[in-house]
């Protein structure tokens, strides 16, 4: 196993590597990523034992239950933090965990109503948005204030990893578990193994929670906590533009997981194989993270943000005039090395600054955000795009880039200085 101790010398993902309870969280967020990808897979794949209600239309079924799985997320994503900040975090993780693979393994053993699906659905994904502001909250618990980068580096990278590889191996799993499981429940098991094995890898982990439950406790407030973390958020302009420019790369990424649809015939694919174009930024992401992580004391002392948010203004300008299908893999690939250069450092910036009484409340806030922010572009986009004509999609990608890159320079503008004591000290 890993050592008790993080090592004393911090060099590059060196030091989190030897830190016992980082990995286990590490590994635990892993395994949790893969189940919620799996997950999916299984929704979808179950819907055809699911008869369409009297209504409703049966090609509707799908969109119906993705709006179960993604509603949750817009209405709760911030009250999951309130929950953070009052309650241990290990409690809220492994309790979430345990939580959703208690109710997948009821989808076998409920009626095969559509509306039940819908129910458990919604009820599952629910349950998520409390696990990720606490997992965000806990990395600064066990991870050394200097090693907050290299840590968050090796998050984003697996975090993009989960994303590509369980929508990969999700029905190929599946379908072996349906063979050599059972038909009736194998599915389910698989999934629900998944998410208990992610509460077992995280149960030995001993946080410092600094929570009591005094029962002079206030009561939890929802609607004040939320305001509270608003005003703090108004208070801290640095923190809020952190998570301003995190918000503005996840739109970026969700118009692109739209447009890449359309870039895949533009390239002569098929439709199906627009996944080529997300694995290859996911690949750069995965490289802009490990550079950031191993060389990261050398690194920090360049604009990483702006140079980010340039890298990915230059990349959505040049993408539509070309026709070379590996250029436009490589691309991607640099457009995933800017992410990665925005997102690490600002995730790292929110952590950094914000004070562990506020945690939950600042996490669970850009954890609502953020899911705006995926669920917005993905219903703008392509109606935009076709009300543009033939050259919507050239137009589409040159307005992102020059949002993305005004909105870069204004960023860069308004923090420049709080961040070069930050981080180029």
């Amino acid at each position: 196993m890993f050592p008790t101790e993080p090592a004393a010398v911090n060099k590059g993902f060196t030091a989190i590597l030897k830190n016992r309870g980082f990995m286990l969280l590490w590994i635990g967020q892993l395994v949790s990523q893969l189940a919620d990808k799996v997950f999916l897979v299984l929704i979808i794949a179950l819907l055809e034992n699911y008869p369409a209600p009297a209504g409703l239309a049966q090609n509707s079924k799908y969109s119906t239950l993705m709006v179960a799985f993604t509603v949750p997320a817009v209405l709760f994503g911030s009250a999951g933090g309130i929950f953070v900040d009052r309650f241990p975090k290990k409690l809220i993780m492994v309790g979430s965990d345990i939580v959703r693979g208690l109710l997948t393994l009821c989808i076998p053993f409920l009626p095969r109503e559509f509306v039940i699906l819908l129910i458990v659905t919604f009820a599952i994904s629910t349950v998520t948005q409390f696990f990720a502001p606490a997992e965000q909250a806990a990395i600064p618990q066990l991870v050394k204030k200097e090693n907050l980068m290299a840590a968050n580096a090796l998050f984003s990278s697996t975090m993009m990893g989960a994303l590509i590889v369980g929508f990969a191996v999700g029905e190929p799993i599946l379908s072996w578990a349906k063979n050599s499981i059972g038909a009736r429940y194998g599915q389910e098991l698989i999934v629900a193994g998944l998410y208990l094995l992610s509460a077992g890898v995280m149960q030995p982990i001993n946080f410092r929670d600094k929570v009591s439950f005094d029962n002079n406790q206030p009561a939890i407030n929802a609607w004040a906590d939320f305001k509270e973390g608003l005003r703090y958020l108004k208070k801290n302009r640095l923190v809020l533009n952190a998570m301003l420019q995190l918000t503005t790369l996840y739109c970026v990424f969700a118009a692109l997981t739209v447009l890449a649809i359309r870039l895949a015939t533009k390239f002569g694919l098929e439709e199906k194989q627009f996944g080529f174009f997300l694995a290859a930024a996911g690949i750069g992401m995965v490289l802009g993270a490990a550079i950031l992580g191993n060389w990261g004391e050398k690194v920090q002392r360049k604009p990483l943000p702006l140079i980010g948010f340039l890298i990915m203004a230059l990349v959505l300008g040049v993408f539509s005039f070309t026709n070379n299908l590996l250029l436009a893999l490589a691309l991607c690939a640099l457009l995933g090395i800017g992410a990665a250069f925005i997102g690490v450092p600002m995730q790292t910036l929110i952590q950094q600054q914000t004070p562990p009484t506020m945690h939950g409340k600042v996490f669970g806030f850009q954890n609502h955000a953020v899911n705006i922010a995926l669920s917005v572009p993905l219903a703008i986009t392509g109606p935009l795009t076709d009300a543009l004509g033939s050259h919507g999609l050239r137009i589409v990608l040159v307005g992102m880039s020059i949002v993305v890159m005004i909105v870069g320079v204004w960023a860069w503008q308004n923090s420049r200085r709080v961040l070069r004591d930050i981080f180029l000290k």
